[in-house]
């Protein structure tokens, strides 16, 4: 990821759906103003999304999906169908691209239907391929926009009549949906000095800091506060040359006690993974779930899982560190199953309680996704960050700089 690109979880996701051949990759190329979606007459050419980053006004960063037809064939066909429907969970803003003379049009019912229910911004598109057009898909749509409060706008992609307005239309649409990339803005006044403790091992990625990181620091920047920025063995001397104090420390979460040990009880303490469960909207929940760690017993299984994927090093904090602190805490042996990246499982039931990382990477969107699934199988899932502060004794520490409401609002 480049320095100055914005990062994919802050990005509006604006995915756009529809059968095969129904013009979704001709809309993509015309509105990002390259060919970003191989284009051909052949029903199926998008066998997987397609993402395109890009600033879209007035919304800002976007990031542009292209799916494959949800009318695809065969097992293959089958898996492709499967991922798109896991993307239409995930979006911000739903483009359903449809041909105004389709005189089937039940599939674009279901999903106007699935749309409204879930309550996802959506755009109708009808993309007119030929100069003259039917209207029957059209007519059978009309009564359910106006009863699903759905608008809809005409282009056609390959001509590139249209997509101006389209444009304009994604944008009234998208309003309100901008992402805040605030952090801890709210709590530091210009000239505060926040300590960040940013250990620098062979887990480290080189080169650069950790995308949570990398966030908090431009946060406190935009807050215009002074960023002190260590590693955990500098931080004593650090703390006796800051003149007053600092009005927060800021930590890995894998050093959580040692850091508390040597920070003052009266200065704000928390992590950078706590700070992500309060901005995706997760952390009342994970902080509930905390609790159950003290009750597991032999044989109980638990997921431990992360947005992101990267190359695991010996002493990986998802797969090495946290199973440790987990047989140190409990005393009990534990059946520890992991996932990464995309992938999760839907089918929770057999766990006790589900352990996520800070969800940098992930949308709010998708971790809404993931905490859905927990709580219909009655999981109760909680963070890297809080099940650490909880099984060092420090969690109520960790959270006192969010005040009575913990909550991000």
């Amino acid at each position: 990821m480049s320095l100055n690109e914005t990062v994919s979880a802050l990005r509006v996701k604006i995915g756009f759906f529809g059968k095969r051949n129904a013009g979704k990759s001709t809309l993509v190329n015309a509105i990002a103003g390259q060919e970003v979606s191989l284009v051909s007459e052949i029903k199926g050419t998008t066998t997987d999304p397609v993402k395109k980053s890009m600033e879209l006004l007035p919304l800002g960063p976007v990031v542009l999906v292209d799916t494959p037809g949800l009318d695809d064939k065969g097992a293959l066909g089958e898996l492709r169908i499967k991922k798109t429907r896991e993307l239409l969970q995930n979006t911000d803003m739903a483009i359903l691209v449809a041909d105004p003379g389709d005189e089937d049009m039940t599939q674009e019912e279901e999903l106007l239907g699935f749309f409204y229910e879930k309550k996802i911004p959506c755009l109708l598109v009808y993309n007119v391929k030929q100069q003259v057009s039917g209207e029957t898909g059209k007519e059978k749509l009309k009564d359910l926009l106006v009863t699903y409060k759905i608008p809809s706008v005409e282009v056609n992609g390959l001509s590139g009549d249209g997509i101006e307005e389209l444009k304009h239309k994604i944008g009234e649409i998208g309003h309100g949906l901008e992402k805040d990339s605030g952090l801890i803005r709210e709590f530091i006044q210009p000239g505060d000095i926040v300590v960040l403790i940013t250990p620098i091992d062979e887990s480290a990625p080189k080169g650069r800091l950790i995308l949570p990181q990398q966030m908090v620091v431009r946060d406190v920047l935009d807050g215009h506060g002074i960023c002190v920025t260590v590693q955990p063995e500098e931080l004593e001397e650090i703390l006796g040359l800051i003149p007053g104090k600092p009005r927060m420390v800021i930590t890995d979460s894998q050093i959580f006690k040692s850091v508390a040990e040597v920070v003052p009880r009266d200065v704000h303490l928390t992590s950078f993974s706590i700070i992500m469960a309060r901005h995706k909207g997760s952390l009342a929940g994970a902080l509930e779930a905390a609790r159950v760690l003290s009750t597991l017993q032999d044989g109980d299984k638990l997921l431990i899982s992360e947005g992101c994927t990267h190359h695991r090093q010996c002493q990986d904090i998802g797969t090495v560190k946290i199973p440790a602190m987990l047989k140190k805490f409990t005393g009990k042996e534990l059946d520890i199953s992991f996932s990464a990246g995309g992938t999760f499982p839907e089918d929770l039931k057999e766990y006790k309680v589900v352990i996520h990382c800070g969800a940098c990477t992930l949308t709010e969107k998708e971790m809404q996704r993931r905490r859905q699934f927990c709580e219909e199988a009655g999981v109760p899932m909680t963070n890297y960050g809080i099940a650490i502060a909880c099984m060092n004794g420090i969690l109520d520490r960790s959270i006192e700089l969010f005040g009575k409401n913990p909550l991000k609002m």
